[in-house]
């Protein structure tokens, strides 16, 4: 395999994870009757570009399909994060009732709501039918459809160039980068500006995020790789923002290399520091395995003590990030019975690979566990403000990430 940018031969191991299935390919009860999918979950990264990278085995359509479970707006904590989003760009970018606002990769509208409220036209772009379902019946209009360069060109002559482009959680997601930075370009307008947030590659490292490794995530970014990929494309980056989302993320502003808008201090900063650490060098990439698998061995020893002490534990939050922890550590129902989750899409189902049920939060006021394993890390907060009447009940809270805690 090449690099999905600059074309050099991989050959450079960053991760391996095994097999896995699809992360959001949940399971349905009949399907558990049947055989399951898995490809190789492997990482490399460019020794020219230093694009951390999946090694593809599917076409993007595989994990993307019609009935994609993740739903945006399942997560207060995220909406009020998209809110205040919108209300700090409506201000930066002097949006208005003539203006336009494009978001990419829009999932159930839990962003671009907040511009219909406000009167500023605006269109989604989502590829999945159930959350571009979802997303029309909150009033966003949505065009579903995988976005690239030949799209952006479309909108263009449609008159449809942005005054602003919003990416958010997408931009890793794309197996062709090169060709999404070009529809990004084509349908701005010329003195616009794009947004995209995407984890930050350094955070991941240093915090040893690997569980947000999986198929669906292509990419794996730094400010110093997003930077050369927008200059082959015309575009730079002028602003840069260091956010605490997903364990670290960071929110590039975008425009035209010809565009007036001054570069702030923040990206100069940031991308001293990204050299500073040596992500522009070979050696910052190894070792990253023994990491992973000191959280896969941590989880596991937490589990089987636990079993061996007669204390019940149970799941909460049967997202991506935790079917590759489970699946990696080939954590199975035997030591974790079930998953709670309020998305109504995923209860009711299975989670990929490990096949663990995933029932309504109901569940763990029922059989009050003694431990509740919060399996997405980066809203522990949020969840264990939502359980806190468990606690009363003698519940503990744990994460197994960056490494093994209970609370």
């Amino acid at each position: 395999m090449n690099c999905r940018h600059c074309q050099t031969p991989l050959s450079r191991r960053f991760l391996d994870l095994g097999a896995a299935p699809p992360s959001n390919a949940y399971l349905s009860a009949e399907s558990l009757h049947a055989p399951e999918l898995h490809f190789p979950l492997r990482l490399f990264v460019c020794d020219t570009c230093h694009l951390v990278q999946t090694e593809d085995f599917a076409s993007a359509d595989t994990f993307f399909s019609a009935e994609y479970a993740y739903f945006s707006s399942t997560s207060k904590g995220w909406l009020a994060h998209a809110a205040a989003y919108c209300t700090k760009m409506t201000d930066r970018a002097q949006l208005t009732p003539d203006s336009f606002v494009i978001e990419v990769a829009s999932n159930d509208g839990y962003l671009l709501r907040n511009f219909v409220q406000a009167g500023i036209p605006c269109l989604g772009i989502e590829p999945t039918d159930s959350t571009a379902d979802a997303a029309e019946a909150v009033g966003v209009p949505t065009l579903r459809a995988f976005f690239g360069r030949d799209l952006g060109v479309r909108l263009a002559a449609e008159g449809r160039k942005a005054d602003l482009i919003a990416g958010n959680n997408v931009y890793a997601h794309v197996p062709d980068i090169n060709d999404f930075t070009a529809g990004l370009a084509a349908c701005l307008k010329p003195e616009g500006m794009i947004t995209l947030e995407f984890p930050h590659l350094m955070r991941l490292v240093e915090f040893r995020q690997f569980d947000t490794v999986y198929h669906e995530h292509f990419s794996y970014l730094s400010l110093l790789v997003v930077a050369r990929i927008f200059a082959a494309q015309g575009l730079r980056v002028f602003d840069v923002e260091e956010l605490p989302t997903h364990g670290g993320s960071l929110r590039v502003y975008g425009c035209h290399r010809s565009a007036a808008h001054v570069e702030t201090p923040a990206v100069a900063a940031l991308l001293t520091e990204e050299r500073r650490r040596g992500m522009h060098a070979a050696p910052y990439y190894e070792g990253f395995q023994a990491e992973a698998e000191a959280v896969k061995n941590g989880l596991l020893r937490f589990l089987l003590d636990c079993k061996a002490a007669g204390r019940s534990v149970a799941g909460y939050g049967a997202a991506a990030k935790g079917n590759t922890l489970l699946n990696y550590a080939g954590v199975r129902p035997d030591l974790l019975p079930f998953v709670a989750d309020a998305a109504p899409a995923k209860i009711g189902r299975y989670l990929p690979g490990s096949r663990i049920p995933v029932l309504a939060p109901e569940a763990l006021e029922r059989n009050r566990p003694d431990v509740v394993l919060i399996l997405p890390w980066n809203i522990a907060d949020e969840v264990r403000q939502q359980l806190a009447p468990l606690t009363a009940q003698g519940t503990s809270f744990a994460t197994a990430v960056p490494e093994m805690c209970e609370t």
